[in-house]
């Protein structure tokens, strides 16, 4: 007798898309990637298991609180979902929650259907993905050796440059700023302090908590409210370490620079008007990003293409800064944006008025290939920031993407399922755990059962 069958079960699938289900929510911790990263795995009731990451420097309660409101659904459903659990979120690292399983569910998703992501977001416009090369401070002290830390990064294929350019240029030089006695050697201290207990679980919790705090409350006063502001001393040598680069790099290679520090929005337009003939790609964060006022201003004052936004949440917070014609460039994180669709839904935004869209990018390899797929979903994408260059192991935390991931200054959009990472490696990321998250994808179980009334209208 002839076995009755149905035409899908001749069919090699990846999954039951439509039956797929949410049945536990885990994480792992890490440090120095190149900052302090939360992995995490979203499991399914067929095996397929997604990946996304919560924002460097966050915290993944963030995300775990959300647990209860997507066990049981559907992650194919991304968007409703992603509605359900959106008004958890916010600004800043509070984005991180809502945007790391965001990514996990497109990763779900383009796993049960067996397609890459950016084909779920319509398709792509580019096969490979530009990466800039972020370069910090620490150890280049002059712009001959931050000129030389650059040339090898192009050496290494990299044709999209960035440093850092600020309050570290100016240390130790008297009179390159004016400021109220004591309060930048108050910010300077607890920084320092602050970055010794980040590192270590020997500390007593009780003497790290008043640290960070007190480092908190001092490095969160807003730029023009500190009464910090540049000399001319201050500005020729902000000036001339820009110009050392440039003799080292050249004029072709875009050049931005980001961490110009808590000064005010004159002090900015003193500075770019002094800037302009080194054809910045762009100058990031000179402001706290919610003075939409100030970033028009500034914009106007000097031809120096502005960029910001890697702590906005929603294209709604990017609205202001889009509608006032205030920057150049759009600069979402893929972690704090809202996802990998609400960064296209920015990019988009950006474009109807002529804006170029870069990413922020501090991350693990699945941050990264998040950010990969709406990039090349993305128009107007210009370039993704890649800080992770000196990081050995930074590779080893997945597999699937071919090695290594950034080759020349680029990588490659891949064509494999979901985000194009087959596994997370627990070897090399057990050896990185975050000594005060030790814990490698433990039993999330105190979550379970988290509820309140949601609704934010009576």
């Amino acid at each position: 007798m002839e076995r009755d069958t149905r035409p899908q079960d001749n069919v090699r699938t990846h999954s039951r898309p439509s039956d797929l289900k949410i049945t536990d929510i885990r994480f792992a911790d890490i440090l120095g990637a190149p900052m302090r990263c939360i992995l995490v795995k979203v499991f399914t009731n067929q095996d397929i298991v997604g990946f996304g990451e919560v924002r460097d420097w966050s915290s993944r309660s963030y995300a775990a609180m959300l647990k209860e409101r997507l066990l049981g659904e559907n992650p194919c459903d991304v968007d409703r979902l992603f509605r359900r659990i959106r008004q958890f979120g916010g600004h800043g690292r509070q984005g991180g929650g809502v945007s790391g399983l965001e990514v996990a569910l497109w990763d779900l998703a383009g796993k049960a259907y067996g397609v890459p992501v950016y084909q779920l977001l319509g398709g792509k416009f580019r096969d490979r993905i530009r990466m800039y090369a972020d370069t910090d401070w620490e150890g280049k002290g002059t712009g001959e050796t931050m000129g030389r830390a650059l040339a090898r990064r192009m050496d290494r294929g990299f044709t999209f440059l960035k440093m850092d350019l600020g309050l570290g240029q100016l240390a130790g030089h008297k009179g390159a700023i004016s400021a109220p006695s004591g309060v930048l050697e108050e910010m300077r201290r607890l920084g320092e302090e602050y970055g010794r207990f980040i590192d270590s679980a020997r500390e007593p919790l009780g003497e790290y908590r008043r640290i960070r705090n007190r480092w908190y409350e001092a490095s969160s006063v807003a730029n023009p409210l500190t009464g910090a502001h540049l000399t001319e001393k201050g500005i020729e040598i902000l000036a001339e370490f820009v110009a050392e680069v440039r003799r080292k790099i050249g004029d072709d290679v875009p050049l931005a620079t980001d961490h110009f520090g808590p000064f005010s929005v004159e002090d900015a337009e003193r500075l770019l008007r002094r800037l302009e003939k080194y054809n910045l790609a762009w100058f990031e964060d000179p402001l706290p990003w919610q003075y939409t006022e100030q970033y028009a201003r500034l914009s106007r004052a000097a031809a120096v293409p502005l960029c910001t936004g890697e702590d906005i949440y929603l294209a709604q917070g990017f609205r202001p800064l889009v509608e006032a014609n205030a920057l150049s460039v759009v600069h979402p994180d893929v972690l704090t944006a809202g996802g990998i669709l609400e960064t296209k839904k920015i990019g988009d935004l950006a474009q109807e008025r002529g804006i170029a869209m870069a990413i922020h990018m501090a991350e693990s390899p699945v941050g990264c290939m998040a950010a990969v797929h709406a990039a090349a979903a993305s128009e107007n994408f210009l370039a993704l920031e890649y800080h992770s260059a000196d990081v050995a192991w930074w590779d080893d935390i997945v597999e699937g993407p071919s090695k290594p991931i950034v080759d020349r200054g680029f990588i490659a959009v891949p064509d494999e399922p979901g985000l194009g990472i087959e596994s997370l490696n627990d070897e090399v990321i057990g050896a990185h755990l975050d000594p005060h998250m030790p814990g490698l994808w433990e039993p999330t179980d105190r979550w379970d059962g988290e509820w309140s009334h949601d609704r934010t209208w009576s």
